[in-house]
């Protein structure tokens, strides 16, 4: 491959992106606040077209689909794949955290303020309003917002009520629909042209903002979290994929422009809509691609479980707290439910962790300060193992309800 023919290439884009952002931001830390309004702008762009992609692509799934058993049954498989992975993932965050210990020896430092914030965040969340929150009041208002969870339940519906047309009518409809859909999908191609703008002020505002120093006390903690992650994709999920006989590398190799992507953006929201692009394109249907990843992006958050595991064990071990194996299992058990609450709310991670906190009783919630200046270089790690999560569990949907194209599988990863 030449040099002119490697610059096209979006994912050496962004990779210069990054590395120039990380330089620009050491060198200039007073460029911070630009890079985040640049990033910002980029992520917005693509938050634009989140709920109609995601809206339009369930309801062509639904409706293609025809018999609603068969969309309550993927429905149902994902979900129970979704708990089984994500309590495999804060097993391993757990066990991790308790052999290599990163939080013996860290000094605590409160940051009175900012842990009111997150404390307040965390009282104001209850289980009954979130249960209620699912069930949009106004479509139109889930639209506004971009809430996932609630275009996905008015999308369950709108596909429903469309099977029940009359097909010259249904097919009518759907010929709208899909021709719209390539629209948003044609506008999402243009905006990821800007993917190393985006990713370039990411990086220049975490390094600028919050400094290469900052970082050193809690060098351990951020080692523990990324090998942790690091074994769960190349051991759990290398083993899912195996089961169900296809490459994780070669996936990997497939979604790397969404995966650097998020690396620079922190956002796995950013890779949203392009990750479902490729997945149809890996030889997933489009039924199955509409059902499993909207609902995996609410509550198959792998990452976001295993850094929520260590996070309590880490801040155990801060205080000094000696957890007994019932206060761990007890931990586990919390984070099973807590860990799903985090599908919608902006500062999720935060709010589940001192909710969790707060359950527990044994761990002082002051303890959230240490996390608030590193909980930045963690996101991409997080964001990261979510957004490949995701996909595998897409794949494996696929799969088991015989709607994976073996041969379009093929060709696409050859071609990459």
């Amino acid at each position: 491959m030449n040099m002119s023919k490697l610059f096209r290439h979006l994912y050496f884009q962004v990779i210069i992106a990054i590395i120039s952002g990380i330089i620009v931001g050491a060198l200039f830390p007073s460029f911070a606040n630009t890079g985040k309004l640049i990033s910002d702008i980029f992520i917005n762009l693509i938050k634009m077209l989140i709920a109609p992609i995601i809206f339009l692509t369930i309801v062509l799934g639904i409706a293609r689909m025809g018999d609603m058993k068969k969309v309550g049954r993927v429905g149902g498989k994902a979900l129970l794949y979704f708990e089984i992975v994500t309590t495999l993932a804060i097993t391993i965050g757990i066990i991790v955290a308790n052999v290599m210990k990163p939080g013996h020896g860290v000094a605590f430092h409160a940051n009175v303020n900012a842990v009111a914030k997150i404390e307040k965040d965390a009282a104001g969340f209850n289980w009954t309003e979130f249960l209620v929150h699912i069930i949009p009041s106004n479509a139109v208002e889930a639209f506004a917002k971009g809430d996932i969870l609630q275009v996905l339940v008015f999308a369950i519906l709108f596909g429903y009520g469309i099977t029940k047309l009359k097909s010259t009518s249904a097919d009518l409809l759907l010929g709208t629909f899909e021709r719209i859909s390539e629209v948003f999908f044609n506008i999402l191609k243009f905006i990821m042209r800007l993917a190393p703008l985006g990713a370039f002020g990411g990086m220049v505002y975490t390094i600028g903002n919050f400094g290469l120093a900052s970082i050193k006390p809690m060098v351990q903690l951020m080692g523990c979290v990324y090998l942790t992650m690091f074994l769960f994709v190349f051991v759990v999920l290398n083993a899912i994929a195996s089961y169900y006989k296809f490459s994780l590398w070669r996936y990997l190799k497939f979604i790397r422009n969404e995966i650097l992507l998020v690396l620079g953006t922190s956002s796995s929201e950013s890779a949203l809509p392009g990750l479902m692009e490729r997945l149809e394109k890996l030889g997933c249907s489009r039924e199955v691609v509409g059902l499993v990843i909207p609902a995996g992006y609410s509550f198959n958050l792998d990452g976001t479980s295993i850094y929520l595991s260590m996070a309590v064990i880490f801040l155990a071990q801060v205080f000094n707290v000696d957890l007994t194996i019932w206060q761990e299992l007890t931990i586990l058990g919390i984070l099973m439910i807590t860990s799903k609450g985090a599908a919608g709310i902006t500062g999720s991670g935060f709010i589940v962790l001192a909710s969790t906190l707060s359950v527990v009783k044994v761990i002082p919630i002051e303890g959230l300060a240490i996390l608030i200046g590193v909980d930045r270089f963690m996101s991409e790690a997080r964001a990261i193992t979510n957004l490949i999560g995701n996909g595998v569990a897409t794949i494996v949907m696929a799969k088991s309800e015989n709607a994976f194209d073996e041969e379009m599988y093929r060709q696409a990863t050859e071609k990459s």
